[in-house]
């Protein structure tokens, strides 16, 4: 059900940010700790976003995080204070190639989603007719989070971040119930993630914020999200609210 993670603080090199911790997420590639019976590895490729002043960098591999040299030299020369980075495990059916790997990115924004849409892609058809044809036509991969991401864009041109993003859980988990919706989004100012039906924690202070799966190390300031809820993070400011209030 793939892993990922988010993080706002000092300028730490990207690689850096996949590999640290005693479960760092390259460690949660093939021992991940909480898959919640959504698979076992995660070796379908993974990616990462970073910001810069000059926008948005990003890099994607449809191998495994731990066949990829680039992530202990080309990615450790690379320093961000914002970075947004997933490792995957593919649902059955769907392609295995850079494409569908996260985080998808466009504007000032880059996405990821753990999890999986039921009914898939019938489910979500209603929430895809409301957005516009040529952009259904760009869609960057012919998966369910590929899918997610266009449907949230439409709705990022409409209202704020943390808005869509519930919205468009709601939306989901009504057309497609059971569906699993770790949402994670930033425009490398603010995390805003949810949490349904899968595990999330979060850690912020005064200076850092993250936001993963699950936990990259065992500092006890690390805090569990409960299911349905959204989560908004920033350098020293945390919100967790309920999804259905």
């Amino acid at each position: 059900m793939c892993r990922h993670l988010g993080y706002l603080g000092p300028a730490r090199s990207v690689g850096d940010v996949l590999t640290a911790g005693t479960s760092s997420l390259m460690q949660q590639s093939w021992a991940p700790r909480d898959m919640r019976g959504g698979g076992t590895v995660n070796a379908d490729g993974f990616g990462a976003a970073w910001w810069t002043d000059g926008g948005v960098g990003h890099y994607r591999n449809p191998m495994p995080i731990w066949t990829d040299p680039a992530v202990t030299d080309t990615l450790t020369s690379v320093r961000s204070t914002a970075v947004l980075a997933a490792i995957r495990s593919a649902t059955v059916g769907m392609p295995v190639d850079r494409s569908a790997c996260a985080p998808f990115v466009a504007g000032t924004f880059a996405f990821s989603h753990n999890g999986v849409v039921t009914g898939w892609p019938h489910s979500l058809a209603a929430l895809a007719a409301d957005v516009p044809t040529v952009d259904l036509l760009r869609l960057a991969a012919p998966t369910d989070a590929a899918a997610l991401w266009t449907v949230l864009q439409h709705r990022l041109g409409r209202q704020e971040p943390g808005e869509a993003l519930a919205g468009l859980v709601r939306d989901v988990d009504a057309a497609a119930p059971g569906s699993r919706l770790n949402l994670l989004l930033s425009d490398g100012r603010t995390l805003w993630a949810t949490a349904v039906h899968h595990a999330f924690s979060v850690r912020v202070d005064g200076e850092s914020a993250v936001v993963a799966s699950e936990p990259t190390d065992d500092d006890p300031s690390w805090r569990a999200v409960p299911d349905r809820s959204i989560v908004t993070a920033a350098v020293g400011a945390l919100e967790v609210t309920p999804l259905d209030r």
